[in-house]
């Protein structure tokens, strides 16, 4: 079953005719920013599970707000000293040798643990913004 959603273009232009492209952009950005944070929770909550020193949860990212093509984007990413962005694909997939390390789908079981919560943060920010 799907849902057409009609008409979303023209609210979007009535929006931002209203409170203007800039402040439209900035209410965005913290709704994007706010329901990144409640990610990151979850999934630091997930990482806690199989953690050994605690770089892979310490180097967990949100950039800053961009353009990717036509969409306003925020990226969670792992960046820090101990360069974990190197190993986090092997354990949220395996490896040959080990195909089911203890950590594997902490990201896939984060994102679909923190949905709802992540639509009601960014719910939020905009009610309050606008």
């Amino acid at each position: 079953m799907s849902v057409k959603i009609s008409g979303l273009e023209k609210l979007m232009r009535q929006l931002e005719k209203r409170y203007g492209q800039q402040n439209m952009q900035h209410i965005s950005d913290k709704a994007l920013l706010a329901g990144a944070r409640v990610f990151v929770k979850e999934l630091k909550s997930q990482f806690e599970s199989f953690k050994d020193t605690g770089a892979s949860i310490d180097e967990i990212t949100i950039s800053e707000p961009m353009w990717v093509g036509n969409v306003r984007t925020v990226k969670v990413h792992w960046r820090g000293p101990d360069n974990r962005y190197r190993i986090i694909h092997l354990n949220e997939w395996g490896t040959i040798k080990n195909p089911n390390p203890p950590g594997k789908g902490a990201i896939a079981r984060a994102l679909k643990n923190a949905e709802k919560a992540y639509r009601n943060a960014i719910k939020k920010v905009i009610e309050e913004g606008i």
